[in-house]
């Protein structure tokens, strides 16, 4: 038990859940009476970006030098950060009138964890929110002219039942997953 409250405090957790809260709640707040997939999406990326900035210890040299199993962990903390996330935002849909599918709901955590964990493991976790955040940022902006390449790019905003926005979205989770998975967050 030492161990994991060792590694939380590393890793920033009790202050990324409670960023991860605030933010949930924020932007819930605010679009509350307009609750669609766009306020999805910015929660997601709020709560994911806030998370992933620990994906990576304060010293990547001292985790190296453990002999633990460091791929498991740092896969029950990538599910850590999705489930959290995606609750949050089950959660507080449920205390309006509008809702977002769940489907829509997963597979947007799903997709934008990978993207953070992409990011972590190429430039190091205290940069884990580029890509969550720089996708996010184009994607409302992308024309829908029903090409692949439009649903791709807004696999986000994407109804639920797309195919290229469910597996743009998994492609990413997993990819990110393996690779950070594997190595863990850049130095």
């Amino acid at each position: 038990m030492r161990w994991a409250a060792l590694y939380a405090r590393s890793r920033q957790v009790p202050a990324a859940f409670t960023a991860l809260l605030a933010a949930t709640a924020g932007v819930w707040f605010l679009a509350r009476d307009s609750w669609s997939s766009i306020p999805v999406m910015l929660t997601l990326t709020a709560g994911i970006a806030v998370a992933a900035i620990g994906l990576s210890g304060q010293d990547p040299d001292l985790d190296r030098t453990a002999a633990l199993p460091w791929p498991v962990r740092r896969f029950a903390h990538l599910a850590l950060i999705g489930l959290a996330a995606g609750g949050a935002v089950l959660a507080v849909q449920e205390l309006g009138t509008l809702t977002v599918d769940i489907s829509i709901i997963l597979r947007d955590a799903a997709g934008l964890l990978g993207l953070a964990v992409l990011a972590a493991t190429v430039a190091g976790g205290q940069f884990g929110w580029t890509l969550p955040l720089l996708w996010a940022a184009i994607t409302p902006f992308v024309h829908d002219d029903g090409s692949t390449t439009s649903h791709i790019v807004a696999w986000m905003l994407q109804p639920s039942g797309s195919a290229t926005a469910t597996w743009t979205a998994l492609t990413l989770a997993v990819a990110g997953t393996a690779t950070y998975t594997a190595g863990g967050g850049r130095r």
